[in-house]
């Protein structure tokens, strides 16, 4: 029994250890985004925040509003490959830029699918323009089919 118990604690100190590991991520790479984009800084954090009120209201548990948080500071990582030229720009954007900020959605799932860890959050990464009328983008889906997150 002693033995049961030694190796419990070492898995809860390897979970715990774990858990403070992709924290850690989340946040350096939350910041990347920021230090990417001076206009939208702090953006991801207020998302995070007003999507886990909403996430708590609708009755999500505690691990979907986590995932949620997560996405939701995420959401606009996938703005780190989109140009600087086109980030920054004072005034409006031609069509084609509008474009390329069009698929910083789709860059930013690509960023994050090599890391199965974040698997739970891609959709959210992926689909956080989609519009209920399926105007939205990428993948154009519409009610029901956007993923809840």
């Amino acid at each position: 029994m002693k033995i049961i118990k030694e190796i419990n604690e070492k898995l809860d100190l390897a979970y715990t250890e774990l858990k403070e590991a992709y924290r850690g991520t989340v946040e350096s790479l939350r910041y990347a985004v920021d230090a990417k984009d001076s206009y939208t800084k702090n953006h991801s954090d207020r998302v995070a925040y007003y999507s886990t009120l909403i996430g708590q209201k609708i009755g999500l548990s505690e691990q979907e509003l986590e995932t949620l948080h997560d996405g939701a500071l995420f959401h606009d990582i996938g703005k780190i490959g989109i140009p600087d030229a086109i980030l920054q720009k004072p005034g409006k954007l031609t069509d084609d830029e509008y474009d390329d900020i069009k698929n910083h959605p789709s860059i930013g799932s690509k960023i994050l699918a090599p890391a199965k860890i974040f698997n739970e959050i891609i959709p959210i990464v992926k689909h956080h323009h989609e519009r209920f009328d399926g105007r939205g983008y990428p993948s154009g889906l519409a009610g029901e089919n956007i993923p809840l997150h």
